[in-house]
């Protein structure tokens, strides 16, 4: 927050500029967040909804965005994919404190395509593609000590090669059709700017604090 916003929070509305759609201020915004530091500038909470109407909520890491969607990883079998299965709708959010700026997402989900998913496992380290293989996400274990003989198990079994991508594990795309962007300002004036997804493209609207 700028000595401007202290002194007079109004002056600076809207902080936005102007826009057509929101995946340039997206990439904008998630850029000061990678600059300023924080430890998981990626951290993204997801919230899906199963077939018994509740909703659930946890982190995930944002790995790519832009007007394709918003991409995260995880286990085919754990809750959250199969709540998506159940519900394929899904919102999150992402918050970063010291820039006093939330971005709320929320829309259609899509399973990501094998290549896609199979590209970025590619990347990951091999103690996390190991891991991919040992864990049995969201299921009950009986001790940390049989996640353990699981990952000696896969170990072995990826001795000297590379490790490939286990089926039940990969991407999903949040295909959006509203964002709205947060800025915190003083005495609770924050600045709120909602993008819709029309049949004409984007629509922007201002909301109130």
């Amino acid at each position: 927050m700028t000595e401007a916003d202290k002194s007079n929070p109004t002056e600076a509305l809207p902080a936005f500029g102007v826009r057509h759609d929101p995946f340039g201020l997206f990439a904008e915004w998630f850029d000061a967040a990678q600059a300023d530091e924080f430890i998981e500038p990626a951290a993204m909470t997801v919230c899906t909804v199963g077939a018994n109407g509740r909703p659930s909520a946890r982190q995930v890491l944002l790995k790519s965005h832009g007007p394709e969607g918003f991409v995260f990883y995880t286990n085919y079998n754990s809750r959250k994919a199969q709540e998506l299965h159940d519900n394929p709708h899904a919102s999150a959010v992402l918050w970063w404190d010291r820039l006093h700026r939330q971005i709320r997402i929320e829309g259609y989900v899509e399973v990501a395509a094998a290549a896609a998913s199979d590209e970025y496992f590619a990347t990951r380290p091999r103690g996390s593609q190991i891991g991919a293989w040992a864990s049995p996400q969201s299921q009950v274990l009986d001790s940390f000590a049989t996640l353990n003989e699981q990952v000696l198990k896969f170990e072995a079994r990826f001795n000297n090669r590379p490790v490939e991508r286990p089926d039940n594990w990969g991407g999903y795309v949040i295909i959006p059709d509203c964002i709205e962007f947060w800025q915190g300002r003083q005495d609770r004036l924050h600045e709120r700017l909602r993008f819709t997804l029309e049949s004409s493209g984007w629509r922007t609207a201002i909301l109130a604090p």
